[in-house]
């Protein structure tokens, strides 16, 4: 019924899927607390009892807050100078290196500290490099450069940490296949969207001309948004975003089906501790997991989002997988009211809570 609604904003992709989706979710949650029993037992049981999660480290910062057009803003609850200006990751060129192996490597050295096994970074960072912002072309010296980043990360993380490399859609096939030869060394976790989404066979195509593992997912929709490149066997890993994939049921008809192929799963994740709970309850529930993304390393109030949590959430790089009905939390409203942006209108607002 939600997707014959929508059908006039279009109803096959897009932010239609984030609203069907959350509530989706919210009558998992629903029904298993009815039930009594954990979100993870009305899926069919558990398969292991912690969730490993990777740390998305971005370029080397902390990136604690962007508008609605993906732009780096000081975030209000960060101590620095309100006239502060944070680096911009997603600017169209620079004329100088704003971000460096070092930086990478620190990062690196201490996410690995604080117990994460897994990483990602990013490396289509703005750079001095770059000849036209817009045919998806790399320089040799572009390629040399994102190199150097990678060697950064991969020393701070030591050889006991995998490492994942993000690219955020902006290469050519032909790009992408020089990258992903050259990380051939690196023996990296996944390389993850060189490609733009819509390109199914120059994913096929870029799989087959190096061993480093690729990745796509997270701009992909419904079981059917999945299902060629799982056939065409393109990808080496699958990521659907499980905020807007459509729900955690069409997600496991993902996994099930990226499973017969021998492709492992790993959620992307921006969400909350409500949303990547409900993830954690997924991927506790699939035979073919990897690792599940945490991207709010910087966010101080993160934990604080659930009601009556007995400490942070994640420890030592996992989730232990609730045993509560339902989520197994409950989510704190005067928290998010707390930290939401001022004059953001909030849901409760006007009408009854929850």
């Amino acid at each position: 019924k939600m997707q014959m609604a929508a059908s006039g904003a279009g109803s096959v992709a897009g932010i239609v899927y984030n609203a069907i989706t959350g509530i989706e979710t919210a009558l998992w949650d629903v029904s298993a607390k009815a039930a009594g029993v954990p979100l993870y037992q009305m899926m069919g049981g558990k398969f292991r009892s912690k969730v490993r999660m990777y740390a998305d480290c971005h370029a080397g910062e902390g990136l604690e807050s962007l508008d609605c057009l993906m732009r780096s803003r000081t975030a209000a609850w960060e101590p620095r100078a309100a006239s502060a200006q944070p680096a911009n990751y997603f600017e169209e060129s620079s004329d100088k290196i704003l971000f460096t192996p070092e930086m990478y490597c620190r990062r690196a050295r201490q996410m690995a500290a604080a117990g994460f096994t897994a990483l990602k970074f990013d490396v289509d960072v703005p750079n001095p490099y770059a000849r036209d912002l817009y045919n998806r072309c790399l320089s040799g010296q572009e390629i040399d450069y994102m190199l150097s980043l990678i060697a950064g990360a991969r020393e701070g993380a030591g050889p006991e940490v995998d490492l994942a490399i993000d690219c955020h859609w902006r290469f050519s096939l032909k790009d992408a296949r020089i990258l992903a030869k050259e990380c051939e060394t690196f023996r990296l976790m996944w390389l993850e969207d060189p490609l733009p989404p819509w390109a199914g066979k120059e994913f096929r195509e870029l799989r087959l001309s190096s061993s480093t593992p690729i990745a796509t997912g997270e701009n992909l929709y419904l079981f059917e948004g999945f299902r060629p490149l799982l056939e065409e066997q393109c990808l080496s890993v699958v990521s659907p975003d499980l905020q807007k994939v459509g729900g955690l049921n069409e997600a496991r008809r993902i996994a099930e089906y990226a499973d017969s192929f021998t492709v492992p799963v790993a959620p992307h994740n921006i969400s909350s501790p409500i949303g990547t709970l409900a993830a954690v309850h997924f991927c506790a529930s699939i035979p073919n997991f990897l690792a599940l993304e945490f991207h709010a390393s910087e966010v101080p109030f993160w934990n604080d989002l659930v009601e009556e949590a007995p400490g942070p959430l994640i420890v030592d790089g996992h989730i232990i997988v609730p045993e509560g009905p339902g989520l197994g939390v409950e989510f704190n409203p005067d928290a998010a009211r707390k930290y939401a942006r001022p004059g953001e209108p909030f849901f409760a607002d006007g009408g009854a809570r929850g």
